[in-house]
């Protein structure tokens, strides 16, 4: 099995609660590289609910947000000047709810890096529940030295 792009990750930065493998209240988010994007799958359980039946919009906004990250970090590192030390973090945070998220199966998200500028990296996400598109995102990251951020 292929190693999850969180896993990779510093181990001081894997305490994140959407993503981190080291937070054992969190989400553990794992994101996988497909072809051109990304893809994880997220399984809601009951305490993650809005209403009954349907998944809480914090919840859809922080993984669309760990997702977004994670691709754009592990886009950067497959390019040509790749720098281990740089981490990409949440610089503006974009989601629009299109429909009710339904708790009782697991939701997928796919990314693809939008744009590179600098140390910039603008990632747009889609949520689906089965075939249906239930929220988008678009998360701009910016590259920050991880040795400055994880002090």
């Amino acid at each position: 099995m292929k190693e999850a792009i969180q896993d990779a990750w510093p181990e001081a930065a894997t305490y994140c609660w959407g993503c981190g493998k080291n937070n054992t209240h969190g989400l553990q988010l794992k994101s996988y590289w497909e072809d051109e994007e990304t893809v994880a799958t997220f399984i809601p359980q009951e305490h993650h609910l809005a209403f009954p039946g349907i998944l809480n919009g914090g919840i859809i906004a922080t993984i669309i947000d760990c997702h977004g990250t994670g691709t754009a970090h592990a886009a950067a590192q497959k390019m040509p000047d790749a720098d281990e030390s740089v981490m990409y973090v949440t610089a503006s945070l974009f989601v629009k709810f299109r429909k009710p998220t339904p708790l009782d199966k697991p939701v997928t998200l796919r990314a693809r890096v939008k744009e590179v500028d600098g140390n910039r990296i603008t990632v747009s996400c889609s949520l689906f529940s089965g075939d249906t598109v239930c929220a988008t995102g678009e998360v701009v990251t910016v590259g920050v030295n991880s040795d400055e951020f994880l002090k």
